[in-house]
């Protein structure tokens, strides 16, 4: 038997936030059967913990949506950084630590703060800083897919384009919170635009400015048809590909600049994603963080 976990990710509450399954001790399981189980527990993502390789790391992990495996993704980073803290410490203790998991993409090094009677708290630097791909998407077709008008894709300067942290993405700026809620996607009238980009089909991650919660800075949205995923309540790889485009249109000034994403309210899950960038006085990202709360609902074990 393999215990595992489910937490909800970048929440405090339980049954918020994006549910994560994870799987300790998972050395010895194939390619097949981490798919298998992925499909099984049927979340957006669950994250398979193995012995590490190198002794300065705290895990190995692979990382399944219920389509295929990712070389990196926010939310089980997160997640998995709480539990693991969790499982050595146990919930009850206040405790800061580092560690640092071993992903596809390469190591992601996460600072975990535990406190008694609070949901967890894990904040990882990108693994890789945010570039924007030379393809694009016709605001017609994006429209299309979006069930919404032409007219209401763009806003201030913010146009569509397509970054990636790791997995790609097509940033689709939209007018307002209200057209945002409108939003009917057409997994079939993506397939047929989005594009591949180091191997992976670009996501749509339609965002506004502002948010349903007060100091929310930005509201988001985002549907994976090639990961098997129609709607995401919290991507963390999103938010990661994000902050190439929050810098690319919004050019904030040299220093530390805070950002609160605001995302699955819309499937009655909001989610909170905390974004922090440093910026060098040439206006470049010199370092980019993701951080968000994971809470535990639920523990058992793989027969």
């Amino acid at each position: 038997m393999r215990d595992y976990a489910i937490y909800d990710v970048f929440t405090s509450e339980r049954y918020q936030g994006n549910p994560l399954a994870v799987v300790f001790e998972a050395d010895g399981l194939s390619d097949d059967e981490m798919q298998t189980i992925a499909v099984e527990f049927n979340l957006s993502e669950t994250i398979f913990v193995l012995e590490p390789t190198n002794p300065s790391q705290s895990a190995s992990v692979r990382i399944f949506t219920p389509g295929g495996e990712l070389p990196f993704a926010g939310h089980p980073t997160v997640g998995c950084a709480v539990a693991l803290a969790e499982r050595q410490h146990g919930e009850d203790v206040g405790i800061d630590m580092v560690s640092v998991l071993a992903e596809k993409i390469g190591p992601v090094r996460c600072a975990v703060r535990l406190k008694p009677n609070e949901a967890g708290f894990a904040e990882f630097d990108l693994p890789r800083l945010s570039q924007r791909s030379d393809l694009s998407i016709g605001r017609e077709r994006l429209a299309e897919a979006l069930g919404i008008d032409v007219s209401d894709i763009g806003f201030e300067n913010h146009v569509p384009t397509i970054w990636s942290a790791g997995v790609p993405f097509s940033m689709i700026p939209v007018r307002n919170l209200g057209i945002m809620e409108k939003i009917e996607f057409d997994p079939r009238a993506w397939l047929a635009v989005a594009p591949m980009v180091d191997g992976h089909l670009v996501s749509a991650y339609p965002y506004t400015r502002g948010g349903v919660r007060h100091d929310a800075h930005f509201h988001m949205r985002m549907f994976g048809v090639g990961m098997g995923i129609v709607e995401d309540p919290a991507t963390g790889s999103a938010a990661a590909a994000f902050s190439g485009a929050l810098q690319h249109f919004d050019t904030p000034g040299e220093g530390h600049h805070a950002f609160l994403i605001e995302q699955g309210v819309e499937m009655g899950r909001p989610s909170y994603i905390r974004l922090n960038l440093e910026i060098t006085a040439d206006g470049k990202v010199n370092g980019a963080r993701i951080g968000g709360q994971a809470i535990c609902v639920a523990r058992g074990s793989l027969l």
